[in-house]
């Protein structure tokens, strides 16, 4: 029997498709090495995105291709990733040790923003990235108590602040530093100023993603964010509700009109499934953020039903994805994760680190 080929091996390969990424991973580009031995085949993957939760799956869905092929006996496939630095806004430069910032935001208030912000971060984090979260919601900061984080950040040098830390996840919010029930009775400037400082001023520690929770709306801090903080992509949340998704294409379009790209929508709250009887309805319509999707040509991302236990465990300090990580709420969160971070990983790359800072000086 001969050996097989490696454009054997390739062809094999092209003829599964990574569901994350939606396409070959041939054509993705993420074959590093193929390693023929007489019968025995090894194939090194190297993902631009972390896939803790897929990787045996992967691996086994490739070895059974790869077996397939004439005069293979024996396959291997080692799967690892590599999270790189993504493009932000032409005029703008990536911030130290946070490679990639997402923006999460929401048209209108009342649809799980903060929640499903807080639990994509914790869903990267599980998945093998170095996560963190920004709260850059000014007036009601929720994170500090989403998180579970009591306390003041610490400042080492007495002008930048140490991130808090919880359930392995770096964070910043206005909550830390103030009491929960002082209100902000702050102006624009004054907001846009502390979200700023609040991004530049923190010592995030060799961060992959940066999850930023944006407060409701389209207005200053949102405008902020997409002209002066480095986004490398959003995501926007909605409800099935034609309210909400109204708002929500406001939002859509904003990030748009600011060279942000839209990396696809979260549908929460999409469907009521009752504790007693298991009976399923749509109480806020149905298909809207499928309609969404469809008419802006923009992925969506995962929908998530609406469940007690995801508002008891966010409210206890605890998110879903940490409280009970097997749960099926769980497993969208990180497979929400998973495809945002793949279509991340597909946009134009920031090279800005490989060159050398041309330094002129008066000798």
């Amino acid at each position: 029997m001969s050996e097989p080929t490696k454009e054997a091996i390739e062809a094999a390969i092209k003829q599964y498709q990574e569901p994350h990424l939606g396409r070959d991973l041939v054509a993705a580009r993420a074959i590093k090495d193929i390693a023929i031995e007489g019968d025995q085949v090894r194939v090194e993957v190297m993902l631009g995105f972390p896939v803790k939760g897929f990787q045996d799956s992967l691996a086994a869905a490739l070895e059974e291709k790869v077996l397939g092929v004439e005069g293979v006996g024996r396959a291997r496939v080692d799967v690892s990733w590599e999270v790189k630095a993504h493009s932000v806004q032409k005029s703008l430069k990536p911030i130290d040790n946070v490679k990639n910032i997402i923006a999460v935001a929401s048209g209108k208030g009342g649809v799980g923003k903060s929640t499903t912000a807080v639990n994509l971060a914790l869903a990267l984090s599980a998945e093998g990235a170095r996560a963190g979260i920004l709260d850059a919601d000014i007036y009601g900061p929720s994170q500090p108590r989403m998180l579970g984080i009591t306390g003041k950040p610490e400042s080492k040098d007495g002008n930048s602040l140490e991130p808090m830390n919880s359930h392995q996840l770096q964070a910043m919010s206005i909550g830390f530093l103030i009491d929960e029930e002082t209100p902000m009775i702050w102006r624009g400037p004054m907001v846009t100023q502390a979200l700023e400082q609040l991004l530049n001023e923190t010592n995030w520690a060799d961060l992959d993603y940066l999850v930023i929770d944006l407060p409701p709306g389209t207005g200053d801090t949102q405008l902020t964010l997409a002209q002066k903080v480095p986004v490398s992509g959003a995501i926007i949340v909605t409800t099935p509700q034609d309210i909400a998704l109204l708002d929500a294409r406001k939002g859509l379009k904003m990030f748009q009109k600011v060279e942000v790209p839209v990396l696809g929508i979260v549908e929460n709250m999409s469907i009521h499934i009752c504790s007693k009887c298991g009976h399923e309805e749509h109480i806020f319509g149905q298909g809207g953020g499928t309609a969404m999707s469809e008419q802006y040509g923009v992925d969506l991302l995962g929908s998530l039903p609406l469940d007690i236990h995801i508002r008891e465990e966010t409210d206890s300090g605890k998110p879903t994805v940490v409280a009970q990580p097997e749960s099926r709420a769980s497993e969208i969160y990180r497979e929400i994760a998973r495809r945002t971070a793949a279509k991340l990983s597909l946009q134009a790359k920031d090279y800005a680190a490989k060159f050398p800072r041309i330094v002129i000086q008066n000798t």
